[in-house]
């Protein structure tokens, strides 16, 4: 068997060469350094730099990107007696030039791939020196647009022309933070005679046989393969194949496979899939993974309408409920297996079922689909290009085929991944962002997205669907964001129009739409120091990436909410509008269905501190969207959805894999809880189906429409509230809240509350207590005589008082009376 030796120990950074009265000059000699790692996180270990997610720091650590950086340890070496030892770093960022005792055993240039360097003879007995020297990744790209030419992008960073984690040089939630360093694990392997270089498996189903079929390609040391075998296992079955050259097919079945499902249709078996190559009686390398047996097809069909984008999970169309999701860290060194696993259970507790790993980041660890793959979570992958034209040349070309072919055949095994997207929205920045002129004849991408990444998909996934690029409607002569056709993004709605819009859409599956809202308040004030605080002030502005964010926000909730008359109102109104906004965009599409088969919100987390559009801020805390995804994405609702005609419609929607009975009561209620109409529902909504019923002309039809509300209170589902004019026209009253709060006990405590007049919009935010505290829902409304009660998770008891008022205990209805005033 291989000997694997750890490289993660004992390591130094220096600055190479630095320029005189540069920050990089006042550093020490060399300070210690952490691998995995990278350059900021090791200074700010150090103390010689402030934490750049803090205040107004991101603008000090410029420099940062542009130094030089050199990694250093010492190998104590004894020799095995192996007939090759083998140099291998999982993850150098970016651009790094290797040698091993002052001579140059390689160079990188992309952070997206592993890279391996024969260093048999160039180790010797004792201390040998290892060193990284990196060079700077804007420099590096900045010479390749030398070489081929600038192209257009959405940023005015050279982040296409380096295969790096393109928001490293900032997005709009993002700050720019150019990283350089050792940033995954790092080893020497040394083995004799063959190694297992690639296992490809391809898992599908055949009926109930699970078919497993396996190509292994060996690394070997001489030709003989006299007695060399191949063996795969799984499933109490096994089999041994000779190997005669240095590739070898398998194929094991496995009768009765027990399949993996998506979280709400079944069970997430996980078999051990176990390669292992002998030579004779000695092991010489094996190879282990946890699979799954699962078929999964991408329905693209033309139908009446257009096209389909649905994705059909062991012959069941499924209806995806999903989130983007992006580099949780601007340092992702740090993420960390609990780490993922705390907000992949967030997405899980929002009621989400897929997860899009969007192409201007990185494809995450192993531990991110591993994770998924327990708990049932999909993953829709991108290809790492994003926003921008890409060059097709060298010295790019080479690099995408060898990132592409190392991390699909990385992400092969894993059951929970559904599909391979070729890029973000980089063909609808061809039809519509002014690309055409500035690129003119050359190459911009589309022959990856089309030509290059479908047949490395097709050899080395041949399972998992691929898609050209997000959005795309199937052929380059549609325009790619055609509602009729594929998958599309809504960014309208926020950049210029009222997400009332959304109404106005019929798409066959959204995969990005969102609207901005600030972090919780403890993550803000954690965050940013300033006094005081603003949604104008200097750090509050750093923390806002977005084009005009604060003037969007203010005209998106301008038509909806009262006028914030304090930062309190400002924090609280707009997380309460970004709620609004994503709810109101779902429940609209999931009533669609089968016509719309999916949304995918933008996005599920941050990475830093920051206003954006994430339900789960940069500390990892729950905004009141979250509690909306998980409102609006449960497998059973009923909302009421607005008809052409102006008549109301209930529509239950049902995702989980059993009928629902649906009975209950629709009532037209006075704010002070009068019954003023009532009808009966009485539905049956087939599994994985929606169904709708007309509301009554006297219950949808208000006699003062300022003084009213619809409430629907029916089985198996949440209730649900109907207003017939905006929160900013309802003459809301500040209404007495009668607020008891229950003793803490391990970790909970409860709040009951009840109103004698209709409370919109209730929210309590813990946070501003215990930090770490948070509730199990927001955004609630109090009917009279209808008591609710939220349930707090705390690692301290609150105080009671503090609990039952402002600014702990938000209303719109204090809003309103205080906007009167």
């Amino acid at each position: 068997m291989p000997l694997v030796s750890s490289l993660t120990h004992g390591w130094t950074l220096r600055a190479v060469a630095p320029d005189a009265g540069t920050p990089a000059a006042a550093l020490p000699d060399s300070i210690p350094a952490t691998v995995p790692g990278t350059v900021h996180t090791d200074l700010l270990a150090a103390g010689l730099i402030d934490d750049p997610y803090l205040d107004l720091n991101e603008l000090k650590d410029e420099w940062i990107g542009h130094t030089r950086w050199a990694y250093r340890t010492t190998i104590e070496w004894a020799d095995a007696g192996e007939e090759r030892t083998e140099l291998v770093f999982d993850g150098l960022d970016t651009v790094a030039t290797v040698t091993l005792n002052g001579e140059e055993v390689g160079r990188t240039f992309n952070q997206h791939r592993t890279y391996r360097f024969d260093v048999t003879d160039r180790l010797h007995a004792g201390a040998n020196e290892l060193e990284v020297v990196f060079d700077s990744a804007w420099e590096y790209a900045e010479g390749v647009i030398a070489e081929l030419g600038d192209l257009p992008n959405a940023y005015p960073t050279p982040f296409g022309f380096i295969r790096k984690m393109a928001a490293n040089f900032g997005w709009d939630w993002g700050p720019q933070l150019v990283t350089a360093g050792i940033w995954k694990d790092a080893r020497l392997e040394s083995w004799s005679g063959a190694r297992l270089a690639e296992v490809r498996p391809a898992l599908t189903l055949e009926g109930d046989t699970g078919v497993v079929r396996v190509t292994a390609l060996l690394a070997t040391t001489d030709a003989d393969a006299t007695g060399r075998v191949i063996t795969v296992s799984i499933g109490g079955q096994q089999v041994e194949v000779p190997v005669s050259g240095e590739s070898v097919d398998a194929e094991v079945r496995v009768p009765d496979a027990a399949v993996w499902w998506p979280r709400g249709m079944g069970e997430q078996p996980l078999y051990e899939l176990e390669v292992s190559l002998h030579d004779g009686e000695t092991a010489r390398d094996s190879w282990t993974r946890r699979v799954g047996f699962r078929t999964v097809e991408l329905d693209t069909s033309d139908d009446e309408s257009g096209s389909k984008f649905t994705f059909i999970i062991n012959g069941i169309p499924l209806f995806i409920r999903g989130a983007n999701w992006i580099p949780d860290d601007c340092f992702p060194s740090r993420l960390t297996e609990e780490r993922y696993r705390a907000r992949i259970e967030q997405a899980v507790g929002a009621n989400l079922n897929l997860l899009r790993v969007w192409g201007g980041g990185i494809y995450e660890r192993d531990e991110f689909y591993d994770i998924c793959d327990e708990l049932g979570v999909l993953t829709w992958q991108d290809f790492l290009f994003a926003c921008a034209a890409y060059p097709e040349e060298e010295p790019i070309r080479s690099e995408v085929i060898a990132e592409a072919r190392d991390n699909v055949l990385r992400l092969s095994t894993h059951p929970s991944l559904v599909l391979w997207n070729g890029c973000n929205e980089n063909i609808w920045g061809w039809f519509d962002w002014n690309w055409q002129e500035d690129v003119g004849d050359r190459t911009w991408g589309l022959g990856y997205y089309t030509e290059l990444l479908p047949p490395i998909v097709a050899e080395l996934a041949p399972t998992t669907p691929y898609w050209p690029g997000s959005p795309f409607s199937g052929s380059m002569e549609f325009h790619p964001n055609d509602f009729d056709r594929g998958n599309v993004h809504i960014w309208d709605v926020w950049n210029r129009v009222d997400y009332t819009t959304y109404a106005d859409y019929e798409p066959r599956f959204v995969s990005e739409f969102g609207f901005q809202g600030p972090p919780t308040w403890s993550t803000l004030t954690r965050s940013i120091h300033d006094q005081p605080l603003t949604p104008e002030s200097p750090g509050m502005l750093l923390h806002q990436k977005a084009a005009d964010g604060n003037e969007k926000l203010a005209r998106g909730m301008e038509p909806h909410l009262p006028e914030p008359q304090s930062m309190e109102d400002w924090h609280y109104l707009t997380q309460l509008n970004q709620t609004r906004a994503i709810v109101f965009a779902i429940e609209r599409y999931r009533s669609q269905r089968p016509h719309c088969m999916g949304t995918i919100v933008w996005q599920l987390n941050d990475c830093w501190p920051v206003t954006s559009w994430a339900a789960v801020d940069g500390d990892g805390r729950r905004k009141p969207l979250w509690h909306g995804l998980r409102r609006s994405n449960a497998e059973r609702i009923v909302t009421v959805q607005p008809m052409p005609d102006g008549t109301l419609m209930l529509v239950a929607v049902n995702d989980s894999i059993e009928d629902w009975t649906v009975a209950g009561s629709i009532r037209r209620l006075a704010f002070d809880g009068t019954v003023l109409a009532e009808q009966a529902v009485s539905l049956t909504v087939p599994a994985l189906d929606s169904v709708g019923e007309p509301l009554d002309a006297d219950v949808a039809t208000p006699d003062d429409p300022r003084r009213e509300v619809v409430r629907v209170e029916v089985s198996g589902a949440r209730a649900t509230s109907h207003v017939f004019v905006e929160d900013k026209e309802l003459a809301l009253q500040d209404a007495v809240l009668r607020v008891e709060v229950g003793e803490w006990r391990d970790g909970q405590q409860t709040v009951d509350i009840a109103a004698g007049e209709f409370v919109r919009g209730l929210c309590l935010f813990p946070d501003r207590l215990v930090a770490e505290a948070w509730t199990d829902d927001a955004d609630i409304d109090v009917i009279p005589g209808e008591p609710i009660r939220i349930a707090i998770t705390s690692p301290k008891p609150l105080d009671a008082e503090a609990l039952g008022s402002s600014p702990v205990l938000r209303t719109v209805n204090e809003v309103v009376a205080a906007t009167a005033l």
